[in-house]
This record gives structure tokens, sequence and C-alpha cells, in this order.
């Protein structure tokens, strides 16, 4: 995979917490809604990147449609005083999909589908879930939003999309990649190949 050179500063920021995320289950393609703690997190995310780059009003905002990440996206324009709904969202920024794992626990799919749990071990950037995707798959659907991006960006996703992220722009080889664990209501910046936690 050849990595994309980005020419301007990208800011990703996870979705805040949720039940499922607080209870370990795989959450892929469902849309559930932020709790308490990913609300507050979605505030804190605002606070960084205030901070961060103090022109944030006239950056690009964009993000997953899925309703954790749109929530979050929600929170953070409203602590910034930024016009709610006046952002980008795009399908291609959606999270992983786990096809029939989803709403499982690592712990439940290791017991039930010990086998297929350890080809995924083995090679998680390429391994396909029944009825879900890989990373590698995800990457590709990725790779043409980061190509379009007209400039400094804020995305507003998911920990999967992070990590496809962070494999194209050649921060992490993909191997490496998919088990980055991507905090919530922090800040990833990344610059050229190099990322960065705020």
């Amino acid at each position: 995979m050849l990595p994309l050179t980005l020419p301007h500063r990208l800011i990703l920021i996870r979705h805040g917490e949720t039940d499922w995320n607080r209870e370990g289950r795989l959450q892929g393609g469902q849309d559930i809604p932020l709790n308490e703690l990913g609300r507050r997190q979605a505030a804190e995310a605002a606070e960084r990147l205030r901070k961060l780059a103090p022109g944030f009003a006239a950056l690009d905002f964009v993000g997953s449609p899925m309703h954790r990440a749109r929530e979050t996206m929600d929170i953070l324009r409203a602590e910034l005083a930024l016009a709610p709904g006046a952002y980008r969202m795009d399908d291609r920024l959606k999270e992983l999909t786990f096809g029939t794992w989803e709403g499982f626990t690592w712990r439940d799919i290791r017991k039930a589908e010990r086998e297929q749990a350890q080809l995924r071990e083995r090679d998680k950037w390429s391994f396909v879930p029944p009825g879900g995707e890989s990373y590698a798959m995800l990457a590709e659907r990725v790779r043409p939003v980061l190509e379009e991006l007209p400039g400094e960006t804020v995305i507003v996703s998911h920990g999967g999309v992070a990590r496809a992220i962070l494999a194209l722009v050649g921060a992490v080889p993909p191997q490496k990649a998919s088990m980055v664990e991507i905090w919530q209501g922090k800040i990833l910046t990344v610059t050229g190949n190099k990322a960065d936690w705020v």
C-alpha cells in the first residue's frame, strides 16, 4: 500500500463513548447513541480543538453519518458556537462492519467461533468477519475521502476509520494500525506521515 501524503493537517476525533463501548460490544454498523460520559468527551474534544486550532471556524468539518459520530459532531460544534448542521457527512467514514459479530463481546466470539477468532488474531488487518469487512477493505473505502479533502479538515468518525487513516498515511504499518488504541475525547492530528495525540 503506497502511503498518501496529505498536504495539510488532518484533525481526527473519535466519537464519544456509548454503552456498547463500555460493555466491550462490537458496534460496527449498529447505530448506538452516546452515553453521558460520551457527551462529556465530545465537549472535552471541543476544548482541545479550540486550543489546537484557534481559527477552527474556517476549517472544513466532515463526519460519519452514524448517530454516535453525528451526536459527537453536534456537541463539539455547539460548544464552539458554530452553526449546527453546517458540516458535511460522508458514508465512506462509517465504522468498520463486523457483520454477524456485532453486538457480541470478543469474549463471546472467542467462545462461539474460536477458529475464526484465532484467524483474526493472526492477521487483524486482512481478516473479514462473517458478513463484515476487513481493515484493508475499510482503508480502500476511506482513501478517496482523504484524496478529496480541500484543506485542513476536522473528521469526526470511528476508531476503525482512524486506524485505517494511520495506515493510509504511513504513520503506522497496516498490521500495527489495526491494534492502535484510539482514545475518545482526545484529538489525533496527522501531518504528513506523523500522528500525534492532543
